[in-house]
């Protein structure tokens, strides 16, 4: 060994090797039987007749929306300093906005307990991923190995095993629950629907259901299908009914009100809330309203905590993988400047407390609200833009 190099005097002359990424990571199957298979067709729902749920739409709404709109920010694991973050982090897939991109993966994990985003691009020095596209779950196929414990690659769209790294791959979130709303609530989605058609059926029906009864002669096929037609027309039309001597109606259901629709979507309703781990009294339930908070940021804190954490907590983590971040840097939802962020006087009366103990300087109580320190727009808090 030389002496310069010994000195480490020219180590900057001595290329370094650049990390690289070897594979994604592929996940083991959680389940002994996968969600989407069709074991059980009685009461396996998709995604579409889920949604014309009002509590399912709701619930749904409610996580994809709030979690598809926080920021997401780059931080350094031992020190908590937030860093700059990379362009793929502000917008994953440069065709469309953030929050769409995250709110339609958190409608996987929601509903399927996996979502999975296809590698665009990636960095050159590194080998990680600089751009991605979300992919329907409904388009992706896994391929298992001989003992079905193991994912050993993804197909979409019916094509190609894609590659474990690199353009075309693709990563995948789980979500803390692997079978999602539909592999574990079926038949209570099935009821709500049904409940909804039969509901539908009362409302378009202004008499209730029955048969017409000839004591006269038979009458043919075809003129039994005209009177029943005329008949159900004349009552979409007027509430006065004629009949001749020789037939008479004979109502065959109850009314909606002997039904009970109105308690049983409530129920419904309920069992909806727990199963999508939302509170009842935000889908209006009337079985759970005695919930109360002392604040706005109370109710929001409960929200996030019983509710968003997991959805929040699995992509978080997944965007911090190594194959994905640097090792040592972290990816965070910003959640406290943002979803939990407090009044305005509640906000001021910590920053006062924080300065009377010296623990900020005043520029940065300013920049804690936002507020340019000292008016000035370039100093050490300044960022430059990328133009």
């Amino acid at each position: 060994m030389g002496l310069m190099s010994a000195l480490r005097l020219i180590d900057s002359a001595i290329p370094e090797s650049k990390p690289s990424i070897q594979a994604q990571y592929s996940p083991p199957v959680m389940d002994g039987v996968a969600a989407y298979s069709f074991i059980n067709p009685a009461v396996y729902v998709t995604r579409t007749e889920a949604l014309a749920v009002p509590s399912v739409s709701r619930c749904h709404s409610l996580i994809t929306g709030v979690i598809g709109s926080l920021p997401l920010n780059l931080y350094k694991k031992s020190t908590g300093q937030e860093l700059e973050e990379p362009l793929w982090l502000q917008q994953p897939d440069y065709r469309q906005p953030r929050a769409v991109t995250i709110a339609a993966t958190v409608s996987d994990l929601f509903m399927h307990g996996q979502s999975f985003w296809e590698v665009t691009q990636v960095f050159s020095d590194s080998g990680r991923p600089s751009n991605f596209a979300w992919v329907s779950f409904d388009r992706v196929t896994q391929k298992l190995n001989s003992t079905n414990t193991l994912i050993v690659g993804y197909t979409v769209d019916g094509s190609g095993l894609r590659p474990q790294n690199g353009l075309g791959s693709i990563v995948t979130f789980q979500a803390l629950d692997s079978l999602g709303i539909l592999g574990r609530g079926g038949r209570t989605i099935k009821a709500a629907l049904d409940l909804e058609k039969a509901a539908a059926v009362a409302a378009s029906t202004p008499m209730p259901q029955g048969v017409l009864v000839n004591s006269g002669a038979d009458l043919p096929e075809e003129q039994i299908t005209g009177l029943l037609g005329a008949w159900k027309l004349a009552r979409q039309q007027r509430s006065t009914a004629y009949l001749s001597s020789t037939l008479r109606f004979e109502p065959t259901n109850f009314s909606p009100s002997e039904m009970m629709y109105d308690s049983a979507k409530q129920s419904l309703a309920t069992e909806i809330s727990r199963l999508c781990n939302v509170p009842a009294w935000y889908l209006s339930a009337d079985l759970n309203n005695s919930m109360t908070y002392s604040n706005v940021v109370d109710e929001r804190r409960q929200f996030v905590d019983y509710t968003l954490r997991p959805f929040i907590s699995a992509i978080e983590q997944r965007l911090s993988m190594d194959d994905l971040t640097a090792r040592g840097n972290e990816v965070r939802f910003e959640l406290d400047e943002t979803f939990l962020r407090s009044d305005a006087l509640t906000r001021l009366a910590v920053i006062e407390k924080m300065l009377q103990l010296n623990l900020i300087t005043l520029d940065q109580a300013k920049e804690m609200e936002d507020l340019t320190p000292n008016g000035a727009g370039s100093g050490p808090t300044a960022l430059t833009p990328d133009l």
